[in-house]
């Protein structure tokens, strides 16, 4: 067992994730998930839809959990960059900075530069908005987005909706009413066959509010989409990943390129896992999404880090 709680067996079981490729099917209304077997296809296609989820890099953390963040950062950009194709955009779902310094998200800039892609979104961890609320965060990042940092767009059929719930650190796990009135105004116009991706730093479902794993007034965002057949939402925060279904929802939490974190109520607090010599990279990784035109499966393939 770790120093934090985390047995061997629990980090296999939780990372045992990386390398299947999951589909998400609707079926009645219902998203049913699932190992994907035409994955491939819809990767091959250049008409297809295909994107990667990057998180938790929390550049400017120093400790035994991780000697180097940048490293691990970099080669988690490098996998990036290696996937034989190029993605539609990358997205960063949030803590790309450890303390909200001016120079770390200098340096988180710079890197991402390097990601062979046409775009780069982020979406603000509590890491991000610790000093100033996320001015600082948005001085670097949030050109072109409403209020604490949100936006949505279209993309080859599919709508994405990218939400703030870190905007204090004594209100986490919070959009606020400005925010979903946002979302409101946002989907009216939207067919309910749109398939719908919404990005958020923290779990837009109650994974584990004890440790601020949840967000408290996401049941009315969710009531909004519930007339979609197809919403997915993909968070950061947690650094492990974990999936959960509910009706026409399925939740995704990512892998970070940091270092990992203990599961739900397996220590007295979510504080970084240090995992034995050459073991991290097992506990980090990328995800790669992928979506055609006309299919009812959104496939997810979480990596690990190499």
């Amino acid at each position: 067992m770790t120093a934090d709680g985390m047995t061997r067996r629990q980090l296999i079981r939780h990372t045992a994730w990386f390398g299947a490729a999951v589909a998400l099917t609707v079926t009645g209304g219902e998203v049913i998930s699932h190992i994907a077997t035409g994955t491939a296809e819809a990767a091959d296609d250049p008409a297809a839809l295909r994107f990667v989820q990057i998180s938790d890099s929390h550049l400017g953390f120093t400790g035994t959990a991780n000697l180097d963040v940048a490293a691990t950062f970099g080669a988690a950009i490098n996998q990036v960059n290696s996937l034989g194709y190029e993605p539609d955009f990358v997205i960063h779902s949030g803590d790309v900075t450890h303390l909200s310094l001016a120079s770390e998200f200098g340096l988180a800039k710079e890197m991402m530069s390097d990601i062979r892609t046409p775009r780069v979104f982020t979406v603000p961890g509590e890491h991000d908005t610790i000093n100033d609320g996320g001015k600082t965060y948005r001085q670097f990042f949030g050109a072109q987005t409403l209020g604490d940092g949100w936006f949505s767009f279209d993309t080859k059929g599919v709508h994405f909706i990218s939400l703030v719930n870190t905007s204090s650190v004594d209100a986490l796990g919070y959009l606020g009413p400005e925010q979903l009135d946002f979302v409101r105004r946002d989907v009216a116009g939207l067919s309910s066959e749109t398939p719908v991706v919404v990005f958020s730093h923290i779990p837009l479902y109650a994974m584990y509010p004890k440790w601020g794993w949840g967000t408290s007034d996401a049941v009315t965002l969710l009531g909004m989409l519930r007339r979609f057949g197809s919403v997915t939402c993909l968070n950061g925060h947690v650094h492990q990943v974990f999936a959960k279904t509910e009706g026409n929802v399925t939740f995704y939490s990512a892998a970070p390129t940091c270092y990992p974190l203990p599961q739900p109520g397996q220590a007295s607090a979510p504080l970084p896992v240090t995992l034995p010599a050459g073991e991290l990279s097992s506990a980090l990784g990328i995800r790669t999404v992928s979506f055609r035109a006309g299919s009812a499966n959104l496939a997810l393939t979480d990596e690990r880090l190499t």
